[in-house]
């Protein structure tokens, strides 16, 4: 955002003094740097989240708090974009609110019940690679010799995670889990760029959770918990859609729209890193050498991949 001098200069079509020019420069420079930082934190705080309140919600009634939540805050961002929602497209929205939010959210939370935080923050990286195959495979993308070394390093990565184990328990079903759903969101990614180009990003977010929360409801009364639910599981379900999802929502989209898709893509990266540091901190959950050389070579093949794309 630019200083309120700045703004009113260009109001005015006066040209700025260069002292307002270099405080607001100098302003984006840290900012851009402390947002990514900050959402990075919170996306990596949801599987803290979900590993804390899974146990006690299960992962269907967990999953149907998280999507409504989140709806609810980004609701007025489809409200405003109203018009642009009319007869068919609810279709798509449905289609892609269960590929892109509803199955894996309920994958991730299931996950969280059998292995650390951090393995699925880990897992939840391949997406970026995901998104990439996807095009490849069904969309006739080019991906390149660069791409290919990527994803055969991501999938390394993966078989190193899935091989290792916490507190002598296998987490190999974990792992798969947060596969699968990083898979998915490489396939919501492909569709929402192709079937709902020219939407507001923020209201596609609100009418695809809405759409998955509804969707989701029937199976959440069924499973809903009969027993009492601690505080702190309900505290982190709230957290988990308010803040995780329709907060860091915003937050994304007004990254993207100040420093552009490729920029803000940039938090991938730091995503699994929280993801590991809040569950060690927090839970008191290892940190094994299988988990740092799986990381070491899925987020290495992120920024391969990323380098590739550019």
């Amino acid at each position: 955002m630019r200083s309120p001098e700045l703004a009113a200069n260009v109001a005015c079509n006066c040209p700025a003094s260069p002292a307002v020019v270099a405080a607001d420069s100098e302003r984006a420079a840290w900012r851009t740097p402390l947002e990514l930082t900050v959402l990075g934190a919170i996306w990596g705080s949801s599987f803290l989240f979900m590993r804390v309140a899974a146990k006690d919600f299960g992962a269907l009634p967990l999953v149907e708090m998280r999507l409504g939540l989140g709806a609810l805050i980004l609701l007025p961002f489809l409200w405003k974009a109203r018009e642009s929602f009319k007869g068919a497209i609810w279709a798509k929205l449905a289609l892609i609110g269960v590929i892109n939010s509803a199955v894996p959210f309920v994958l991730f939370a299931w996950a969280a019940q059998r292995a650390p935080a951090g393995i699925g923050a880990i897992t939840n990286s391949m997406a970026v690679l995901f998104t990439a195959l996807v095009g490849f495979l069904f969309f006739g993308e080019k991906i390149g010799m660069q791409r290919a070394v990527a994803l055969f390093a991501g999938f390394a990565g993966v078989v190193v995670l899935a091989s290792g184990k916490t507190a002598g328990a296998s987490i190999g079903w974990a792992v798969a889990a947060g596969c699968t759903a990083a898979f998915l969101y490489g396939i919501g990614a492909n569709l929402v760029r192709r079937q709902l180009t020219g939407l507001p990003a923020a209201a596609v977010a609100a009418a695809t959770l809405g759409t998955s929360a509804l969707l989701t409801l029937p199976f959440a009364i069924a499973q809903w918990p009969t027993h009492a639910i601690p505080a702190k599981s309900w505290l982190s379900a709230a957290l988990l859609g308010v803040l995780c999802t329709g907060i860091a929502f915003v937050m994304y989209y007004r990254l993207i729209q100040r420093i552009g898709a490729g920029r803000a893509v940039a938090v991938t990266y730091l995503v699994p890193l929280f993801g590991v540091a809040w569950g060690w901190m927090l839970l008191g959950e290892p940190l094994t050498g299988t988990m740092l050389i799986a990381a070491l070579l899925i987020l290495g093949s992120v920024a391969l991949s990323q380098r590739a794309a550019k």
